[in-house]
């Protein structure tokens, strides 16, 4: 089942996720809205903006769904998994990763052709009013158009399919997108270990330690971002 039916709705989520990231002090730096799929690359400011975003923006965006095409239930297969992201290392990977969902499903044919990503923004053709950018996505130019020329020279190769499918593993998993070095550190940082166990499941409050730790460590260089997703 879709989460969007047609451009009212993925105007109605765009409008609540800029809200709710205002209301809870979240930095929307990238984001794609697909049919079935959502991916927010976000920064939090505070302990659990993260979860009460996204928790707010899910029954807030649920109730209009329901209400407009008169519907109950949910629109969700589950909880949204987050995946800390070393920043120097993979966030403007990860900006690719996002951004590309729509060519990779076949959507559109040019990045800039599909109006529901932070693509445009960052390509310098359409401003966003989601977006906060990111210190690494400033550091491409002195300029906007310059910054999104550097940008947009990103996207001239296709994805490394190794790294493609770490990346798409790792946030399936919600598991922690970095070296050994930033994991270390993260580890030290929360008291909780974020590597995968071989046997058992998670405890339950991993998720928000982990989360907590991006804000506590934010004069750190690498721990601050965190990357959602949600699907239905």
């Amino acid at each position: 089942m879709p989460c969007f039916f047609d451009e009212e709705d993925y105007q109605f989520y765009l409008d609540s996720l800029r809200n709710a990231a205002d209301q809870y002090r979240v930095d929307v730096h990238a984001y794609v809205l697909l049919p079935n799929l959502i991916q927010i690359i976000a920064t939090p400011r505070v302990p659990d903006g993260i979860s009460s975003m996204m928790q707010s923006l899910g029954r807030r965006y649920v109730q209009f769904v329901n209400h407009r095409y008169r519907r109950s239930g949910t629109l969700w297969a589950g909880r949204y998994k987050s995946s800390l992201i070393d920043s120097d290392s993979y966030l403007l990977t990860c900006y690719r990763y996002v951004e590309s969902r729509p060519i990779y499903l076949g959507l559109v044919e040019s990045m800039s052709e599909y109006p529901w990503s932070s693509f445009r923004h960052h390509a310098n053709i359409e401003q966003s009013n989601v977006i906060k950018d990111h210190r690494l996505y400033l550091v491409l130019g002195k300029t906007p158009q310059a910054r999104a020329e550097a940008y947009q020279e990103l996207f001239r190769y296709r994805f490394d399919r190794r790294l493609l499918e770490y990346i798409a593993e790792t946030i399936k998993l919600g598991q922690v997108l970095g070296g050994d070095v930033f994991k270390d550190k993260i580890e030290q940082i929360s008291n909780q270990r974020v590597r995968p166990l071989k046997r058992g499941r998670p405890k339950k409050n991993t998720k928000i330690k982990v989360e907590n730790a991006a804000v506590e460590a934010e004069s750190e260089p690498d721990t601050k971002s965190v990357n959602l997703e949600a699907g239905a």
